[in-house]
């Protein structure tokens, strides 16, 4: 509780801060107040929480998953030698300079309302930063590790699992903890350029009807699920990655 007594004080003086200036603009459908989007998150409770948001978790934890795999594999093949890092490391790069709003539309157009549409546009923002997060774990073991082992009789397969990927795993969380909110973003982005159901199509459904709070409602939750995604996730870490405090 000590720990987060600074964020906890702060959201709240920024929460203040916000109900105030909504109360001296008084538009809702410019700016609600964080009363009016409580009020609307209990209202539509039934409908976010029972229709939407399935959507838009079903097409994050799949997009999540398949970035994950992508990722990781990636990684591990350009860590395999520099002249495959050298054939793959500028396309990875160039993958991420393509604007979603523009590729988006395409994945509507070819996959139609259908999930992977949706999916792919996750996979898209979120698998860079695993893949390179998870690469730059690979490639800090020290070499003077990699050497003693190899005296002591050790193959590329015992080297890669005794020492690379223990050294890596703290950064495959940093690259989770990054993916996390990407994915919601993605997913979001998604739904929001085409989509039947969601919480982003919902928002913009809301948006059209000049419903300030409607709009801002599913972010709210969206940001929610993702800090509670980001704390599971650290958690698991701390439990998993002990000898960490321990150096």
């Amino acid at each position: 509780m000590r720990k987060n007594l600074p964020a906890i004080i702060l959201t709240t003086l920024l929460l203040v801060l916000w109900q105030v200036i909504a109360m001296g603009i008084n538009a809702h459908y410019i700016l609600p107040s964080p009363t009016q989007i409580l009020a609307k998150l209990w209202e539509l409770r039934e409908n976010l929480f029972l229709v939407q948001m399935p959507a838009t978790m079903g097409v994050t934890i799949i997009g999540l998953a398949i970035s994950i795999v992508l990722g990781i594999g990636l990684a591990v093949i350009m860590d395999l030698g520099p002249k495959i890092e050298n054939a793959l490391y500028p396309i990875i790069i160039a993958s991420q300079t393509i604007p979603t709003t523009a590729i988006a539309p395409l994945f509507v157009l070819w996959f139609g309302y259908s999930i992977w549409s949706k999916v792919l546009v996750t996979i898209l923002i979120t698998f860079f930063p695993i893949t390179i997060t998870v690469y730059d774990g690979l490639k800090s073991t020290k070499r003077e590790m990699e050497e003693l082992l190899i005296t002591y009789g050790a193959g590329k397969k015992d080297i890669f699992f005794k020492l690379k990927l223990p050294t890596a795993l703290p950064y495959f969380f940093s690259a989770i903890k990054m993916a996390i909110p990407l994915s919601i973003i993605g997913a979001a982005i998604a739904e929001w350029l085409g989509a039947q159901s969601g919480l982003g199509y919902f928002s913009k459904r809301m948006m059209a009807q000049l419903d300030g709070a409607g709009v801002f409602a599913p972010i709210v939750l969206l940001s929610a699920i993702a800090m509670v995604s980001v704390a599971i996730i650290g958690y698991l870490e701390e439990k998993l990655i002990k000898w960490r405090k321990e150096i």
